[in-house]
């Protein structure tokens, strides 16, 4: 008798059975939602061959403040078996445990690709970042909570710095410069110097618990002459920036000279010296009329005068004097001709010294009251030399030469 055999494709079976498997395990992983860490992944498009995986915990987040600005950084998350996560959920906590999660906002709203973000306009208040990892659909579990993280609310500017600085700087005092103020305590002072002919010189010094700053010592030999300018702002604690305050000096490195010096007939008797001739001397800029005469005050105007005596010795050398008081510091004119007697000493009382800062002279006058034979003899144009006493400067306080400085021809 034969018998009829039935076959079945248990390998068709077998196949299909798996794929079968697989897919329930792929509802059965998911169906918690997205919170699920782990699933299924085909490796293989023949068989049905599936290989589980597993999303691993977030790493735990820094924050950094900057005002209202927080910034979250975090270390690259992967799966167990080392694929990577394709983003990033970043949330906040009011508390360091349970509470409400808050979704970042920002660059850390949504998926975040990258390994940092930045969420600015932070609330007042205190929180706690988290970092959870996602993969497409699936997300792994919660990162721990940062560090307590406090945005600085505060968003008033504080109030101009005050700056403190020479009035005048010469070539001297320009090579060492300080400059000091008040601001806001504890504050960060950013101090920029410009000028003309170099580069902006620029320092941050931080304020003391009063306010008070004092930068470094600051060469400014390298700007020319003119205004220079101090600017100062103040930033505090919570990054608000002040207004700029400032100051200014005004440089000259330049040493004054003597460009002119001239004998003038004001008198009677041209070619011969009398009551009322003058001896004018020019100078390249206005002199501090202090260091000629004690008793000026300094002003880069007006016409300072000073009664005097004018003394001609032998040599036919001028000089000017005032008594023991005030002191009088003009140095000494050769006339270059025979206008005193010799020997003997020429004076002339009630004489006058006027200082005019428009045209830049000194004019000496000689006075009434004469002591002495002056010489009767007509004396041709000639040149006078003027040897500047020491210690005149001009307002910078640069130093006149005292190097003898020859006229133009003149006479009385």
């Amino acid at each position: 008798m034969s018998r009829h055999r039935q076959t079945t494709n248990i390998g068709t079976f077998g196949r299909w059975h798996r794929i079968a498997l697989i897919v329930v395990g792929i509802l059965f992983v998911s169906w918690g939602g997205p919170a699920a860490v782990a699933f299924w992944g085909s490796v293989s498009a023949g068989s049905g061959v599936a290989k589980a995986d597993a999303l691993s915990q977030g790493a735990r987040p820094t924050t950094t403040v900057s005002g209202t600005s927080v910034t979250v950084a975090w270390t690259a998350s992967t799966t167990a078996a080392g694929r990577s996560v394709t983003g990033y959920s970043i949330s906040r906590y009011s508390t360091a445990t349970g509470g409400t999660k808050v979704p970042a906002t920002g660059s850390c709203s949504a998926t975040v690709a990258a390994l940092s973000c930045v969420e600015v306009g932070v609330p007042a208040g205190t929180w706690f970042y988290t970092v959870t990892p996602l993969l497409s659909l699936w997300q792994g579990a919660e990162s721990l909570r940062s560090n307590a993280t406090t945005p600085v609310t505060d968003t008033t500017a504080p109030d101009a710095p005050s700056v403190n600085a020479p009035a005048a700087l010469n070539g001297t005092t320009a090579a060492e410069v300080l400059v000091k103020g008040a601001a806001e305590p504890n504050s960060t002072i950013t101090l920029t110097i410009s000028g003309a002919g170099a580069q902006p010189k620029i320092q941050q010094i931080g304020t003391d618990s009063s306010g008070k700053w004092t930068a470094a010592v600051v060469d400014l030999r390298g700007f020319g002459d003119g205004t220079i300018t101090y600017s100062a702002r103040a930033t505090d604690a919570a990054g608000n920036v002040s207004l700029a305050g400032s100051a200014i000096s005004s440089k000259d490195a330049t040493a004054p000279k003597v460009t002119g010096v001239r004998l003038n007939n004001g008198g009677s008797r041209d070619g011969k010296i009398d009551p009322g001739d003058t001896v004018t001397l020019t100078y390249s800029e206005v002199l501090k009329v202090s260091t000629i005469n004690t008793a000026w005050t300094d002003s880069p105007g007006g016409s300072p005068t000073q009664n005097v005596t004018v003394s001609i010795n032998s040599g036919n050398v001028l000089t000017v004097s005032a008594g023991s008081s005030p002191t009088i510091t003009v140095g000494s004119v050769d006339l270059g001709a025979i206008y005193g007697p010799s020997p003997g000493v020429l004076t002339y009382s009630g004489s006058t010294l006027v200082w005019d800062a428009t045209a830049k002279t000194l004019t000496i006058t000689l006075g009434a009251t004469v002591s002495g034979t002056p010489s009767n003899a007509n004396r041709s144009a000639l040149a006078a030399t003027y040897t500047p006493a020491s210690g005149i400067t001009d307002l910078a306080g640069n130093l006149l030469a005292t190097t003898p400085m020859a006229g133009a021809a003149s006479n009385f």
